[in-house]
């Protein structure tokens, strides 16, 4: 029998996977499920995409592009970085991935060495410190309560810093929490790591999804941070695997041999399409997407005011609620349990997402239409008996 490598047995299974194997199994029964558990936008690619999708497969541009991207859609990311962001970066940073999980991998093969330890906040998306690990790091899950908005902060830095931390990998928008950092924090945390001689990565794959004040990149705070996207979440683009990196000068030809080795290229039919992504008509449709998300927040979190489904940080971009269940159940496990089969509400309990105080919270998602979010809420209403 073949024998794994050690590091599988590090990398916890999914287990929002296995809830919405439920959820799928029930629905296949013939039960009405409500999804309040993927991350995934129920918003699909523009039209102005698919068309340039098909116009390139017609055309014949499918062979390889350079492993870094083509020079059309690199550019045209750093073109949106000066409009929605207001801060430039030269297209030569950029290197485009196969989606952000791509980037990722290709972040800690470039900058983790086998058993360097990496900062992250706990509650975190669990790819994110699974690929840490690998890479053949090791993730240092930081406990990080309301009081930090859920986010890593420099005094976290400067606690748990030691001889074998290489850097910290922080989500602003965050999953599973929908909290960002504030551009002050984010700068000093960033400072502390710098004094450290460390790698700062920010995955900012939700910061076209962000609701209240300036959005603002990561970017503007220097050019020796490692910053993460993709095409996933604002454009609507799951399927389609694409996103990108933006690495200091000084790295970009180390993140382009490995990208030449270990992908060869990213899917070069996406990346065609995906420069149609950057017209002025298709931002606004994002735009209105975008405000679309913000209503639904601003639906469920009275309501769950009311249906005394705690949120002690208001989340202020991606399309997740952190809820404090405890009021209604002894652990998150058993209240979504509860919910998906007696209220056919399927959520994500927080036990993928950490061990600082997960047992008590459930992520929601409102990556679905504003009427499923409706009768979801009704549903609940009913179960917990709040009813009117």
């Amino acid at each position: 029998m073949l024998r794994l490598s050690p590091r599988v047995a590090r990398i916890a299974p999914f287990y929002a996977m296995e809830v919405v194997k439920q959820a799928a199994a029930l629905q296949a029964a013939g039960r009405d499920i409500v999804q309040m558990s993927i991350g995934e936008p129920d918003f699909t690619a523009i039209p102005a995409v698919v068309e340039a999708l098909e116009r390139t497969a017609r055309e014949g541009r499918t062979q390889y592009t350079e492993a870094v991207g083509i020079a059309p859609l690199r550019e045209a990311i750093a073109g949106f970085y000066q409009t929605r962001f207001g801060v430039g970066v030269d297209p030569s940073r950029i290197i485009v991935t196969a989606g952000a999980s791509g980037a990722l991998l290709l972040a800690c093969a470039a900058l983790i060495d086998t058993g360097a330890q990496v900062l992250m906040p706990d509650p975190t998306y669990p790819a994110n410190r699974h690929i840490v690990t690998a890479a053949g790091g090791e993730p240092v899950l930081v406990p990080a309560g309301p009081a930090d908005r859920f986010q890593l902060a420099a005094e976290h830095v400067r606690r748990h810093w030691t001889p074998r931390t290489a850097g910290v990998v922080v989500a602003s928008p965050s999953n599973p929490t929908g909290t960002s950092i504030a551009p002050t924090a984010l700068a000093e945390l960033a400072e502390e790591v710098r004094r450290r001689q460390g790698f700062v990565i920010v995955d900012e794959i939700y910061l076209g999804l962000s609701y209240e004040g300036d959005r603002r990149s990561a970017l503007a705070l220097g050019d020796d941070l490692v910053i993460v996207n993709s095409f996933s979440k604002y454009f609507h683009m799951t399927g389609w695997r694409l996103g990108w990196l933006v690495v200091p000068p000084q790295l970009v030809s180390a993140f382009e041999k490995l990208a030449q080795n270990l992908v060869i290229c990213p899917s070069t039919l996406a990346q065609h399409a995906a420069v149609a992504c950057f017209d002025r008509e298709s931002l606004e449709i994002f735009e209105a997407r975008r405000e679309a998300f913000r209503q639904r927040r601003d639906y469920l979190l009275p309501e769950f005011e009311r249906l005394g489904l705690r949120v002690p940080v208001k989340p202020d971009g991606a399309f997740y609620i952190y809820s404090d269940v405890s009021a209604h159940a002894p652990d998150s496990a058993s209240f979504a349990t509860r919910l998906l089969h007696e209220a056919g509400v399927c959520v994500v309990p927080g036990l993928d997402f950490g061990a600082a105080d997960t047992g008590s919270y459930v992520r929601f998602s409102y990556a679905t239409d504003l009427a499923r979010l409706q009768e979801a809420v009704a549903r609940m209403s009913k179960l917990l008996g709040t009813a009117t």
